[in-house]
């Protein structure tokens, strides 16, 4: 195996880390609000769509290992693109200091997994 499918790994895991200590913060803090999101109620659904996004990372973490340079390279490369874009996107909703933090963090994340896969030769 190669040192950069170890290192891909280790990042998609620091970003699912990032998303859980988020999590965490949000609910001791008090700005979780049960079975709401951004003030909309959230369906059965909806948990299922949120649930499968927030796997994705941890697959990752698998495909890493499993895929080989080209296919593994664009994988990370268009997953991580979505992500960034994604929590760019949902950045200024966040009202707290320590979520947009967070959220600065993951977006660093996600600019050294596009690295490093970019040089993944």
């Amino acid at each position: 195996m190669q040192d950069i499918q170890i290192k891909l790994s280790v990042l998609w895991i620091a970003l699912m880390l990032v998303y859980l200590l988020g999590d965490v913060m949000r609910i001791f803090s008090g700005d979780f609000v049960p079975g709401e999101i951004m003030g909309a109620k959230i369906g059965q659904w909806g948990w299922l769509g949120i649930a499968f996004f927030m796997l994705i990372p941890i697959i990752m973490v698998v495909l890493n290992i499993m895929l080989g340079q080209p296919v593994g390279r664009w994988v990370n490369i268009i997953v991580s693109v979505i992500f960034f874009i994604m929590n760019l996107a949902g950045l200024p909703s966040y009202p707290s200091h320590y979520d947009k933090f967070l959220i600065a963090v993951s977006l660093v994340v996600n600019v050294l997994i596009v690295r490093y896969a970019w040089f993944w030769v």
